[in-house]
C-alpha cells in the first residue's frame, strides 16, 4: 500500500499500524555492532545481570527509534516522502527488551503546504511505541517533507 500524499493527511488523524514486531537479541547485537555502540547495557548479559537495575540487556534506543518510524511508513509516507526534515522530543520512558513486541500509533498533529515548493508540502507526526503491555517505551514527533499531488488546497 502507497502512502498517503500532503492532501490525504488530516489533522488530527490516528493511524494504529497494524504490524507489530517483536523484538531479538540478534536485532540489538547487530544494530547496536553496526552502530559502533560497544555499550556493555546492550551487549554483556553478565553486566546487565549484575551491575544495572533491569537484570538483562536493554535493547538500544536508537533501534527502537528506528523501528518505531519504519512500521508506520506503510501506512503514511511510502513512496510519497521528499525527506524528513527532523525529529524532536524523542522519549523513552520504558525500556525494550530483547522479546518485547511493539505495536506503534502515529497522529497527524500539523500540516501546511510548503512556502518555497508548492508541490509539496510539511506534516508533522507524533509516533508513540507501546510493548506488549500497552506500556509506552517510545515517542517522538517528526516532520515529513511530502509530495502534495494537486487535488485541494491546504
Amino acid at each position: 500500500m502507497p502512502g498517503l500524499y500532503f492532501e490525504e493527511f488530516k489533522e488530527g488523524q490516528i493511524f494504529r499500524h497494524a504490524i507489530r514486531r517483536t523484538v531479538t537479541e540478534t536485532d540489538n547485537v547487530l544494530f547496536s555492532t553496526m552502530t559502533m555502540n560497544p555499550a556493555a547495557l546492550h551487549l554483556d548479559h553478565h553486566y546487565a545481570e549484575t551491575e544495572t537495575e533491569f537484570g538483562k540487556p536493554l535493547v538500544n534506543s536508537l533501534f527502537t527509534l528506528g523501528l518505531m518510524i519504519g512500521i508506520s511508513v506503510h501506512d503514511t509516507t511510502h513512496g510519497t516522502t521528499i525527506a524528513n526534515l527532523g525529529m524532536t522530543d524523542v522519549t523513552f520512558p520504558k525500556p525494550v527488551f530483547q522479546g518485547d513486541t511493539l505495536r506503534i500509533e502515529t497522529t497527524v498533529m500539523a500540516k501546511r503546504r510548503s512556502k518555497s515548493r508548492p508541490g509539496a508540502g510539511i506534516v508533522t507526526f507524533l509516533h508513540k511505541a507501546y510493548n506488549q503491555r500497552s506500556e509506552e517505551v517510545a515517542s517522538c514527533i517528526r516532520q515529513a517533507y511530502m509530495h502534495a499531488n494537486g487535488t485541494e488546497e491546504a
